[in-house]
């Protein structure tokens, strides 16, 4: 095996957005939990939030999926996190860091926290955030979902800015960190330099993780010919 087999990565893979077709091809070995959020449905053409939910989760089987609550104020956001989390023992339910307003959630986390829910805190891009509300995740299995991609977007070294936020979850609490929005498949390492516990990625990324064991030889070869290929069955001439 290569020494970037990804099975050997000391880091869980959870499939973003995919479709039911998708989840029953993927490799159990590689893809070890799920999730999902209103704009990947809205991707997939879901109408029936719920429903889909529940389709969904059937499946996924019984490890980890995230699906996510939407309303944009406490109660709201209570509600729905509530039928979420009845719909399955494995579910984390997912809650934004703020309403759209920019205030904290946290006083939904507060309350859910006493309802003993398992939660995915998402749209994660601080340390500060993060100190807001660590103390009262820290003895829960929560999961923290860094968007270290968006991250990169505006330009700081997600590495670096997600590796902070892993030691401070991990050294003061029993909760997870989750690299979210990777940009590209060598973010399962950069996920792994950060300290994360688990990447997501699209289905099309996790795909590329087949390619860890080809040489770059290989890979140029195979580049070649795809370049080859292309123009012959597009029939062009010079």
């Amino acid at each position: 095996m290569s020494e970037l087999d990804v099975t050997s990565f000391p880091i869980d893979i959870y499939a973003d957005g995919p479709t039911e077709d998708e989840i029953a091809m993927f490799d159990k070995t590689i893809v070890r939990g799920y999730t999902f959020n209103p704009t990947l449905f809205k991707k997939l053409k879901v109408s029936d939030y719920l429903g889909h939910c529940r389709k969904v989760l059937q499946a996924c089987g019984d490890v980890p999926v995230s699906l996510e609550a939407f309303a944009d104020d406490i109660a709201g956001m209570v509600r729905q996190a509530r039928i979420l989390d009845k719909l399955g023992p494995n579910v984390f339910v997912k809650i934004p860091i703020t309403f759209t307003s920019g205030k904290s959630t946290l006083p939904v986390i507060e309350t859910l926290v006493k309802d003993g829910m398992k939660l995915n805190i998402t749209a994660v891009f601080t340390k500060k955030q993060v100190d807001s509300i660590l103390p009262t995740l820290k003895n829960t299995n929560a999961i923290i979902s860094v968007f270290a991609g968006r991250l990169f977007d505006v330009g700081i070294d997600a590495v670096e800015a997600t590796g902070e936020i892993a030691k401070l979850v991990r050294e003061n609490s029993n909760c997870k960190t989750l690299w979210a929005s990777p940009r590209m498949v060598y973010d399962v390492k950069n996920a792994c330099s950060a300290g994360c516990d688990i990447i997501t990625m699209a289905p099309d990324l996790i795909k590329k993780t087949a390619l860890f064991n080809k040489s770059p030889e290989e890979h140029s070869l195979a580049t070649v010919k795809m370049f080859y290929q292309d123009a012959k069955t597009s029939g062009y001439e010079l």
